[in-house]
């Protein structure tokens, strides 16, 4: 039988980590640096886990999680037995990623026995329960799922990996986006690979102070690898620089200045990705913003006259 979200063809990457493409998607789940490089690169070390070695628990939510990286890497990277802790949903539509990776002995092989037994339970039962904490994997729409996670939990990590907004606007909504800015903790702190101006300007607005991700070892080097976005603690200023971040630079800023800025609405919760991309491009139409080509113009590099990257 087919699935409704059409086949998935595996791929290899450049450190050797299996990746899968998406016929639905039109689109790989990872970059060609390698699904492990850049989990460990966009995710693990943006999000300083020794921060929380003196804290009882961690929250985390990973959102789209797709074959497992992010969350096995972030789970490898704290102790197995705590502290802290680990308190982790899971938000994910399609099972089968997981079911293929699981089956791929070189991905198994990558992490502890403790997170291939996480990994092994969520297939299994969409649950995960051990002495380091536990785990809850929310099949279906994100979109819906949000809200059944505990109306208490507030969240110290979010993992923000879905399809691109090009492809899956419906998980990059200023709705979806201010829901998920609602869920974090003071001082927790969403993180993604995308570097989109709709995206950032929609966490901005949602409350949320920005950096910009650098690019993973021996990745090709670009404008911004990914946004770090962190909800304000108190009259704590968030540093300018740390592992693996920065400040937005001024091309950056303007680019917030932009068309490309207007967000992905979806007030409903239930609108298909032509719905939303409909009602961007007619916001566009008819906002008084500068246009991202013109943007793109001031900020070309001169030694090769083409643009700076793409724009998101």
């Amino acid at each position: 039988m087919n699935h409704p979200l059409g086949p998935l063809r595996a791929l290899a990457t450049a450190d050797g980590s299996l990746s899968l493409h998406s016929t639905h998607f039109d689109e790989a789940f990872h970059s060609s640096i390698g699904a492990l490089a850049e989990a460990e690169a966009k995710f693990v070390r943006p999000a300083e886990l020794e921060r929380f070695r003196q804290s009882r628990e961690v929250r985390v939510l990973d959102v789209c999680f797709g074959l497992g990286y992010n969350s096995a890497a972030v789970m490898s990277a704290l102790p197995e037995s705590g502290p802290p802790r680990m308190l982790w949903w899971g938000l994910e539509l399609d099972q089968r990623p997981l079911e293929q990776a699981m089956d791929h002995q070189p991905f198994r092989d990558l992490w502890p026995a403790a997170v291939r037994q996480r990994l092994d339970q969520l297939q299994r039962d969409g649950h995960w329960h051990d002495s380091g904490g536990q785990g809850t994997m929310l099949w279906g729409d994100a979109r819906r799922n949000l809200s059944a996670l505990p109306d208490s939990c507030q969240l110290d990590l979010i993992l923000l990996d879905a399809f691109s907004p090009s492809r899956c606007p419906q998980l990059w909504s200023e709705e979806f986006l201010g829901g998920l800015a609602d869920r974090l903790a003071p001082g927790g702190r969403l993180l993604t690979y995308c570097r989109a101006a709709a995206v950032r300007s929609s966490l901005r607005r949602a409350g949320l102070d920005l950096r910009s991700l650098l690019p993973a070892p021996r990745a090709r080097i670009e404008w911004s690898s990914g946004t770090m976005a962190v909800k304000p603690l108190g009259k704590e200023q968030l540093a300018a620089e740390g592992p693996g971040w920065t400040s937005l630079s001024v091309m950056e800023e303007e680019h917030l200045q932009t068309r490309a800025s207007v967000p992905y609405r979806d007030p409903k919760g239930d609108d298909d990705a032509q719905g939303i991309q409909q009602r961007r491009q007619l916001e566009q139409q008819s906002c008084a913003l500068e246009s991202t080509s013109a943007w793109q113009r001031r900020w070309m590099k001169p030694a090769s006259r083409r643009p700076c990257s793409s724009i998101g």
